[in-house]
């Protein structure tokens, strides 16, 4: 799969909670995280329906994609004005929500205490493209667990295997896409 470059500023979609929202409810807040429908189940996705991912790299209050680059243009944090309180919607626990310092006085979401992502070659509400990628990147559950299914290489989503939660993180060195580090 081609994972075009985006300009690390759209990280402030989610923010203005622009794009369709067709897998969640009308109108949504900015700031909001809610579970959504997906091939993987139900997961946690941004007020505009996008599917929002963990990285295995990062830690409890610690987003190491956002200091990088490439990583951060095909990983858009989801982050919110300081001061912007974030919303629980239906299904999200409030007392996993959270946030951390980012980038111009903004503030990174993050649910069981990491840090939340959009990936770039999702498209639309709903699209898991990003599950899986470099066995460092996967969608979260409503419980804040990984939902993990079999690994795979940057490739377009729609490969098989049903997904499922678990508690566990793989964590590794390294990280494809040329991020170096």
């Amino acid at each position: 799969m081609r994972v075009r470059a985006m300009c690390p500023a759209l990280s402030l979609v989610v923010l203005a909670g622009a794009g369709a929202a067709s897998a969640g409810p009308s109108n949504p807040r900015p700031g909001t995280i809610q579970v959504g429908k997906s091939a993987l189940g139900p997961v946690l996705v941004a007020a505009n329906g996008h599917t929002l991912y963990r990285y295995t790299e990062d830690g409890k209050g610690v987003s190491r994609c956002t200091t990088v680059p490439a990583c951060a243009a095909t990983w858009p944090a989801l982050v919110v004005r300081a001061g912007t309180k974030v919303t629980a919607g239906p299904g999200v626990s409030p007392r996993l929500v959270g946030t951390i310092a980012a980038a111009h006085g903004l503030r990174q979401v993050t649910y069981a205490g990491y840090p939340l992502y959009r990936f770039s070659g999702d498209r639309a509400a709903g699209e898991t493209n990003g599950e899986g990628l470099e066995s460092r990147w996967y969608a979260v559950s409503p419980s804040g667990a990984l939902v993990e299914r079999p690994a795979r290489a940057a490739t377009p989503a729609g490969g098989s295997g049903a997904g499922t939660s678990t508690g566990t993180t793989t964590t590794g060195s390294g990280g494809g896409y040329g991020y170096g580090y």
